[in-house]
């Protein structure tokens, strides 16, 4: 598995600035507002679907039994909300292709 440095705000901002033509300014406000509407919604409890992509998903888990793996001892997990990810087919087919 080849390792590949991380995809930024700003390296999408600059995306945006070169295809579409909006300034950097405006092109960095467009990117942390779509963002933003995302994180949002999610707070709000609705999962975000980007079709062609993919999906994250809010998950509630209970409150469960857990061990301290080194010890043995049985810990309570406290309940919380998790996001997972599911990408899309096309996302799928996309990352499998080899170079």
């Amino acid at each position: 598995m080849r390792t590949v440095g991380a995809l930024t705000r700003a390296d999408l901002a600059d995306s945006i600035n070169r295809r579409v033509g909006l300034s950097r300014a405006d092109s960095l406000d467009l990117v942390e507002g779509i963002l933003e509407h995302m994180s949002n919604a999610m707070a709000q409890g609705q999962n975000v679907k980007i079709s062609g992509f993919g999906t994250f998903i809010l998950r509630d888990k209970s409150e469960r039994l857990g061990r301290n793996p080194k010890t043995g001892v049985e810990v309570p997990i406290t309940p919380r909300r998790v996001m997972t990810f599911r990408a899309s087919q096309m996302l799928k087919e996309r990352i499998a292709e080899v170079e």
